[in-house]
Protein backbone atom coordinates (compact mmCIF):
# COMPACT_ATOMS: atom_id res chain seq x y z
CA UNK A 1 0.00 0.00 0.00
CA UNK A 2 1.23 3.51 -0.90
CA UNK A 3 1.88 5.46 2.31
CA UNK A 4 2.76 8.79 0.71
CA UNK A 5 -0.39 10.50 2.00
CA UNK A 6 0.44 9.38 5.53
CA UNK A 7 3.99 10.73 5.23
CA UNK A 8 2.81 14.02 3.74
CA UNK A 9 0.18 14.67 6.40
CA UNK A 10 2.49 13.68 9.25
CA UNK A 11 5.30 16.01 8.15
CA UNK A 12 2.90 18.88 7.45
CA UNK A 13 1.21 18.49 10.84
CA UNK A 14 4.56 18.49 12.65
CA UNK A 15 5.75 21.55 10.72
CA UNK A 16 2.52 23.44 11.44
CA UNK A 17 2.87 23.17 15.21
CA UNK A 18 6.31 24.89 15.39
CA UNK A 19 6.49 28.67 15.36
CA UNK A 20 9.56 30.59 14.17
CA UNK A 21 10.05 31.82 17.74
CA UNK A 22 10.30 28.20 18.90
CA UNK A 23 13.48 27.76 16.87
CA UNK A 24 14.92 31.26 17.32
CA UNK A 25 13.81 32.66 13.96
CA UNK A 26 12.19 36.06 13.40
CA UNK A 27 8.49 35.80 12.49
CA UNK A 28 8.94 37.83 9.32
CA UNK A 29 6.11 39.42 7.38
CA UNK A 30 3.44 38.11 5.05
CA UNK A 31 3.50 34.71 6.75
CA UNK A 32 0.66 32.70 5.22
CA UNK A 33 1.28 29.30 6.78
CA UNK A 34 0.80 27.97 10.27
CA UNK A 35 4.12 27.13 11.81
CA UNK A 36 7.35 26.95 9.85
CA UNK A 37 7.74 27.31 6.12
CA UNK A 38 9.22 24.46 4.10
CA UNK A 39 12.34 26.50 3.49
CA UNK A 40 12.80 27.01 7.21
CA UNK A 41 12.51 23.29 7.95
CA UNK A 42 14.95 22.54 5.14
CA UNK A 43 17.48 25.02 6.56
CA UNK A 44 17.15 23.56 10.08
CA UNK A 45 17.54 20.02 8.74
CA UNK A 46 20.50 20.88 6.51
CA UNK A 47 18.86 19.74 3.27
CA UNK A 48 17.83 21.58 0.14
CA UNK A 49 14.38 23.11 -0.12
CA UNK A 50 13.72 20.96 -3.18
CA UNK A 51 14.62 17.77 -1.33
CA UNK A 52 12.49 18.61 1.70
CA UNK A 53 9.57 19.49 -0.59
CA UNK A 54 9.96 16.06 -2.17
CA UNK A 55 9.88 14.40 1.25
CA UNK A 56 6.82 16.37 2.30
CA UNK A 57 5.04 15.25 -0.86
CA UNK A 58 5.41 11.77 0.60
CA UNK A 59 8.36 10.58 -1.48
CA UNK A 60 10.34 9.37 1.51
CA UNK A 61 11.56 6.07 0.04
CA UNK A 62 15.33 5.92 0.07
CA UNK A 63 15.79 8.67 2.67
CA UNK A 64 18.89 7.94 4.73
CA UNK A 65 18.90 7.47 8.48
CA UNK A 66 20.95 10.66 8.85
CA UNK A 67 18.36 12.68 6.91
CA UNK A 68 15.55 11.23 9.03
CA UNK A 69 17.43 12.13 12.20
CA UNK A 70 18.03 15.66 10.93
CA UNK A 71 14.34 16.03 10.15
CA UNK A 72 13.44 14.68 13.59
CA UNK A 73 15.63 17.30 15.18
CA UNK A 74 14.37 20.13 12.98
CA UNK A 75 10.73 19.24 13.66
CA UNK A 76 11.39 18.65 17.36
CA UNK A 77 9.95 15.15 17.28
CA UNK A 78 9.72 13.21 20.51
CA UNK A 79 10.91 9.61 20.65
CA UNK A 80 7.57 8.11 19.57
CA UNK A 81 7.32 10.55 16.65
CA UNK A 82 10.94 9.91 15.64
CA UNK A 83 10.34 6.17 15.54
CA UNK A 84 7.13 6.76 13.59
CA UNK A 85 9.03 8.72 10.94
CA UNK A 86 11.55 5.88 10.63
CA UNK A 87 8.70 3.36 10.41
CA UNK A 88 7.07 5.37 7.62
CA UNK A 89 10.37 5.41 5.72
CA UNK A 90 10.87 1.66 6.18
CA UNK A 91 7.33 1.00 4.98
CA UNK A 92 7.96 3.16 1.91
CA UNK A 93 11.10 1.11 1.24
CA UNK A 94 9.10 -2.12 1.62
CA UNK A 95 10.95 -3.14 4.78
CA UNK A 96 8.83 -4.48 7.66
CA UNK A 97 9.36 -2.45 10.84
CA UNK A 98 9.84 -5.66 12.80
CA UNK A 99 12.66 -6.82 10.52
CA UNK A 100 10.68 -9.97 9.75
CA UNK A 101 9.09 -10.93 6.48
CA UNK A 102 5.62 -9.46 6.20
CA UNK A 103 2.82 -11.94 6.67
CA UNK A 104 -0.66 -11.55 5.25
CA UNK A 105 -2.88 -9.93 7.88
CA UNK A 106 -5.41 -12.30 9.39
CA UNK A 107 -8.61 -11.58 11.25
CA UNK A 108 -7.17 -12.12 14.70
CA UNK A 109 -4.18 -13.62 16.43
CA UNK A 110 -4.56 -16.04 19.31
CA UNK A 111 -2.57 -16.41 22.50
CA UNK A 112 -0.49 -19.57 22.74
CA UNK A 113 -1.17 -21.99 25.59
CA UNK A 114 2.20 -21.23 27.19
CA UNK A 115 1.45 -17.49 27.02
CA UNK A 116 -1.85 -18.08 28.81
CA UNK A 117 0.00 -20.13 31.44
CA UNK A 118 2.37 -17.21 31.94
CA UNK A 119 -0.57 -14.88 32.46
CA UNK A 120 -2.17 -17.30 34.91
CA UNK A 121 1.03 -17.31 36.97
CA UNK A 122 0.66 -13.54 37.54
CA UNK A 123 -1.60 -13.13 40.57
CA UNK A 124 -0.66 -9.76 42.07
CA UNK A 125 -2.43 -7.59 39.50
CA UNK A 126 -4.40 -7.56 36.25
CA UNK A 127 -2.38 -8.82 33.29
CA UNK A 128 -3.40 -9.14 29.68
CA UNK A 129 -2.10 -9.52 26.13
CA UNK A 130 -3.31 -7.36 23.26
CA UNK A 131 -2.40 -7.26 19.60
CA UNK A 132 -1.56 -4.26 17.41
CA UNK A 133 -5.26 -3.84 16.56
CA UNK A 134 -6.23 -3.35 20.21
CA UNK A 135 -7.84 -6.79 20.53
CA UNK A 136 -7.75 -8.16 24.07
CA UNK A 137 -6.47 -11.68 23.35
CA UNK A 138 -5.90 -13.17 26.80
CA UNK A 139 -5.98 -12.20 30.48
CA UNK A 140 -5.18 -13.64 33.87
CA UNK A 141 -8.02 -14.22 36.35
CA UNK A 142 -7.75 -10.76 37.89
CA UNK A 143 -7.51 -9.23 34.44
CA UNK A 144 -10.81 -10.86 33.45
CA UNK A 145 -12.47 -9.40 36.52
CA UNK A 146 -10.84 -6.01 36.05
CA UNK A 147 -11.74 -5.74 32.37
CA UNK A 148 -15.24 -7.15 32.77
CA UNK A 149 -16.77 -3.90 31.39
CA UNK A 150 -14.70 -4.40 28.21
CA UNK A 151 -15.11 -8.17 27.89
CA UNK A 152 -18.86 -8.15 28.50
CA UNK A 153 -20.85 -11.27 27.77
CA UNK A 154 -18.84 -12.60 24.85
CA UNK A 155 -19.64 -12.38 21.16
CA UNK A 156 -17.07 -10.41 19.19
CA UNK A 157 -13.56 -10.49 20.65
CA UNK A 158 -13.15 -7.59 23.09
CA UNK A 159 -11.43 -4.66 21.46
CA UNK A 160 -10.09 -1.80 23.58
CA UNK A 161 -10.54 0.80 20.82
CA UNK A 162 -14.15 -0.14 20.12
CA UNK A 163 -14.88 -0.04 23.85
CA UNK A 164 -13.16 3.35 24.18
CA UNK A 165 -15.07 5.07 21.38
CA UNK A 166 -18.30 3.13 20.88
CA UNK A 167 -19.36 1.94 24.34
CA UNK A 168 -20.82 4.58 26.71
CA UNK A 169 -19.60 2.46 29.65
CA UNK A 170 -16.03 3.52 28.82
CA UNK A 171 -16.68 7.02 30.16
CA UNK A 172 -17.41 5.55 33.58
CA UNK A 173 -14.55 3.05 33.46
CA UNK A 174 -12.00 5.68 32.38
CA UNK A 175 -12.27 8.82 34.56
CA UNK A 176 -9.64 10.44 32.31
CA UNK A 177 -11.56 9.51 29.18
CA UNK A 178 -10.12 12.20 26.88
CA UNK A 179 -6.57 11.27 27.85
CA UNK A 180 -7.28 7.58 27.24
CA UNK A 181 -8.82 8.44 23.87
CA UNK A 182 -5.70 10.36 22.81
CA UNK A 183 -3.45 7.52 23.96
CA UNK A 184 -5.50 4.90 22.12
CA UNK A 185 -5.48 6.79 18.82
CA UNK A 186 -1.80 7.68 19.12
CA UNK A 187 -0.87 4.03 19.59
CA UNK A 188 -3.06 2.95 16.67
CA UNK A 189 -1.57 5.66 14.44
CA UNK A 190 1.93 4.41 15.29
CA UNK A 191 0.91 0.82 14.49
CA UNK A 192 -0.58 1.90 11.16
CA UNK A 193 2.72 3.55 10.30
CA UNK A 194 4.63 0.34 11.03
CA UNK A 195 2.47 -1.72 8.69
CA UNK A 196 0.37 0.18 6.14
CA UNK A 197 -0.55 -3.20 4.61
CA UNK A 198 -2.61 -4.29 7.63
CA UNK A 199 -6.06 -4.35 6.08
CA UNK A 200 -7.76 -5.42 9.32
CA UNK A 201 -6.34 -2.40 11.15
CA UNK A 202 -7.36 -0.14 8.27
CA UNK A 203 -10.91 -1.49 8.46
CA UNK A 204 -11.01 -0.86 12.21
CA UNK A 205 -9.82 2.72 11.70
CA UNK A 206 -12.49 3.22 9.04
CA UNK A 207 -15.20 1.83 11.31
CA UNK A 208 -14.23 4.04 14.24
CA UNK A 209 -13.77 7.17 12.11
CA UNK A 210 -17.27 6.66 10.69
CA UNK A 211 -18.96 6.00 14.03
CA UNK A 212 -17.05 8.34 16.37
CA UNK A 213 -16.48 12.04 15.74
CA UNK A 214 -13.87 12.10 18.51
CA UNK A 215 -11.88 9.29 16.94
CA UNK A 216 -12.04 10.97 13.53
CA UNK A 217 -10.80 14.26 14.99
CA UNK A 218 -7.93 12.63 16.88
CA UNK A 219 -6.93 10.47 13.92
CA UNK A 220 -6.54 13.47 11.62
CA UNK A 221 -4.20 15.12 14.16
CA UNK A 222 -1.50 12.53 13.27
CA UNK A 223 -0.23 12.36 16.85
CA UNK A 224 1.61 9.17 17.78
CA UNK A 225 2.75 7.70 21.07
CA UNK A 226 4.13 4.58 22.65
CA UNK A 227 2.85 3.01 25.85
CA UNK A 228 5.83 1.68 27.82
CA UNK A 229 5.07 2.54 31.42
CA UNK A 230 2.98 4.95 33.46
CA UNK A 231 -0.04 5.18 35.71
CA UNK A 232 -3.76 5.24 35.00
CA UNK A 233 -6.95 5.86 36.90
CA UNK A 234 -9.96 3.57 36.56
CA UNK A 235 -13.43 3.39 38.05
CA UNK A 236 -14.42 -0.25 38.33
CA UNK A 237 -18.15 -1.00 38.67
CA UNK A 238 -17.51 -3.42 41.57
CA UNK A 239 -14.74 -1.84 43.68
CA UNK A 240 -14.73 1.80 42.59
CA UNK A 241 -11.72 4.05 41.98
CA UNK A 242 -8.26 2.54 41.56
CA UNK A 243 -4.96 4.02 40.44
CA UNK A 244 -2.54 1.52 38.91
CA UNK A 245 0.93 1.62 37.42
CA UNK A 246 1.63 -0.47 34.34
CA UNK A 247 4.51 -1.99 32.45
CA UNK A 248 4.36 -2.97 28.77
CA UNK A 249 6.49 -5.89 27.55
CA UNK A 250 6.93 -7.04 23.96
CA UNK A 251 6.08 -10.69 23.29
CA UNK A 252 9.05 -11.31 21.02
CA UNK A 253 7.84 -14.74 19.88
CA UNK A 254 4.68 -13.19 18.41
CA UNK A 255 5.14 -10.05 16.32
CA UNK A 256 2.85 -7.27 17.43
CA UNK A 257 1.69 -8.77 20.74
CA UNK A 258 2.18 -6.82 23.97
CA UNK A 259 1.93 -8.02 27.57
CA UNK A 260 0.65 -5.51 30.12
CA UNK A 261 0.88 -5.89 33.88
CA UNK A 262 -0.93 -3.52 36.25
CA UNK A 263 -0.04 -3.20 39.91
CA UNK A 264 -1.05 -0.97 42.81
CA UNK A 265 1.21 0.67 45.37
CA UNK A 266 1.47 -1.76 48.32
CA UNK A 267 -0.74 -0.76 51.23
CA UNK A 268 -2.64 1.83 49.21
CA UNK A 269 -6.45 2.03 48.92
CA UNK A 270 -6.06 0.84 45.32
CA UNK A 271 -4.20 -2.27 46.50
CA UNK A 272 -7.00 -3.01 48.97
CA UNK A 273 -9.59 -2.60 46.23
CA UNK A 274 -7.66 -4.91 43.90
CA UNK A 275 -7.70 -7.52 46.64
CA UNK A 276 -11.44 -7.02 47.04
CA UNK A 277 -11.81 -7.52 43.29
CA UNK A 278 -9.73 -10.71 43.46
CA UNK A 279 -11.94 -11.99 46.29
CA UNK A 280 -15.10 -11.05 44.39
CA UNK A 281 -13.80 -12.73 41.25
CA UNK A 282 -13.06 -15.96 43.13
CA UNK A 283 -16.50 -15.98 44.73
CA UNK A 284 -18.12 -15.32 41.36
CA UNK A 285 -16.30 -18.28 39.84
CA UNK A 286 -17.26 -20.55 42.73
CA UNK A 287 -20.89 -19.42 42.42
CA UNK A 288 -20.96 -20.36 38.76
CA UNK A 289 -19.37 -23.73 39.48
CA UNK A 290 -21.85 -24.30 42.29
CA UNK A 291 -24.73 -23.84 39.91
Amino acid sequence: MDNRAEVREFLMSRRARISPADVGMPPGSNRRVAGLRRAEVAMLAGVSVEYYAKLERGDIAGASASVLESLSSALRLDEAERMHLHDLARAADGIPASGRARRRATGQQHARASLQQTLDAITGGPAFVRDRRQNLLATNALGRAFYSPVIGDGGRAPNLARFQFLDPASRDFYPDWELFAEMCVGIMRAEAGRDPHDRVLQDLVGELATRSETFSRLWTAHDVRSHGTGSKRFHHPVVGDVTLVYEELAVTADDGLRLFIYTAEPGSPSAERLQLLANWSGQAVESVRGD
